[in-house]
């Protein structure tokens, strides 16, 4: 049975995220710096001390830091690479995949992608809280900046041009492999909206269900191996509740609270 062809509306937005996509790492780096440094202009010395006392008080996200850098030296453990690649493949290669799953999986992967970003960012700014979504985007910028940046420090190489027949879904990504965007930034979103609108544990499932997904088409689209996943599933968290503390702090200094 053959495929019907794609409605040329989704044909449209694929080939704008295909050009996004390929845009080069620097240019992403340049967006981001000049992004951040027209916001840290209007930020008071006081606010970053406030973030450092704050975040002593805090020590399971030390406890977060430290295992995100021991899963970043354990890259040079060449029997972890092993299971990365044993694990990677049980995701991505076996068996035939039908159209319909491809697509699925290339729609829940823009979960982590900008748009969604900029989508909740209006939604809090016009149906919540402005300052909330001033904190929201800060954050998506400073973990862009940080997930960029230890990319360029490490340089690991991505699962389709390392190992063999490797199945990638959609357009290969550029830059390199560890840890992934996508997956930080989906763990971040779900973790900052948890943190502050107080969420029952029925909507923590769902949000950090979809985000598990998000890391799991990384796999499944052949762009990212587990442990690149895990470690933008642990920055992203740690992202999300460093945003809580960055907003409380906030809300202190410009008197809020």
């Amino acid at each position: 049975m053959t495929d019907h062809p794609a409605h040329p509306k989704i044909q449209k937005c694929e080939r704008l995220i295909c050009r996004i996509r390929h845009l080069r790492p620097s240019v992403w780096l340049l967006v981001i710096l000049t992004a951040l440094a027209l916001y840290v202009t209007f930020v008071p010395h006081t606010f970053w001390r406030h973030i450092w006392l704050t975040m002593r008080q805090h020590s399971v996200l030390l406890a977060m830091l430290l295992i995100f850098c021991l899963l970043a030296v354990s890259l040079v453990w060449t029997a972890g690479q092993n299971i990365d690649a044993y694990v990677f493949s049980f995701f991505n290669k076996p068996g035939n995949r039908p159209r319909w799953l491809d697509r699925t999986m290339m729609a829940l992967t823009e979960l982590g992608n900008g748009i969604a970003t900029v989508v909740i960012a209006l939604v809090l700014y016009f149906a919540v809280n402005p300052h909330l979504a001033y904190e929201f985007i800060f954050g998506t910028l400073t973990l862009w900046l940080v997930v960029e940046t230890i990319k360029f420090l490490i340089k690991r190489p991505r699962p389709f041009s390392k190992l063999k027949d490797v199945r990638v879904v959609g357009t290969r990504a550029r830059g390199k492999s560890f840890p992934s965007g996508h997956t930080a930034q989906a763990f971040y979103m779900a973790t900052m909206l948890l943190q502050y609108f107080k969420a029952n544990v029925f909507i923590a499932v769902v949000l950090y269900v979809l985000a598990a997904l998000v890391g799991t088409t990384r796999m499944y689209m052949g762009m990212h191996y587990p442990r690149d996943v895990l470690a933008g599933a642990i920055l992203g968290t740690f992202w999300g509740f460093i945003g809580v503390v960055v907003n409380a702090v906030i809300f202190k200094v410009i008197g809020l609270y």
